[in-house]
């Protein structure tokens, strides 16, 4: 009898990763324009603060999400221990993503940049689940 992967082939399909990667851009760009309405209606300087506005978060969030299954993808490859380097590398690159947003307090204040943050964590916390759905890095 031929051995069958413990992966289910679904979860082995390109498609299935490219739908859960615009799943997840779907669901962190909703939760995102939640945080952007409620940092416009906290602060006067968010609102006219460009990176509150949807063309940009939206944008922005659908580079972070595809940026970090490319990302995902290339450790999990090339690492003998992906789960390991995951758990130190997914951190630490958010905390780098906020380094741009300190950058514009002059423009956002402390409202509009807390936001942009939290818009990072956002993005993190929706899409490493889906990565590890569609993109499991180990056999299940």
């Amino acid at each position: 009898m031929p051995s069958l992967s413990r992966t289910p082939a679904a979860r082995r399909n390109p498609l299935t990763a490219v739908g859960g990667v615009v799943a997840a851009v779907v669901a962190a760009s909703a939760v995102n324009a939640v945080l952007a309405v409620g940092a416009r209606a906290l602060g006067d300087k968010p609102d006219d603060f460009g990176p509150l506005d949807p063309g940009s978060y939206i944008f922005l969030t659908a580079m972070g999400v595809i940026l970090g299954a490319v990302g995902w993808t290339v450790v999990r490859k090339a690492s003998k221990r992906p789960e390991e380097l995951l758990r130190k590398l997914v951190p630490a690159v958010v905390v780098l993503s906020f380094v741009p947003d300190f950058f514009l307090f002059d423009d956002g204040g402390a409202v509009g940049v807390a936001t942009l943050l939290v818009m990072h964590v956002v993005v993190a916390a929706i899409a490493v689940p889906v990565y590890r759905r569609v993109v499991p890095l180990t056999a299940e």
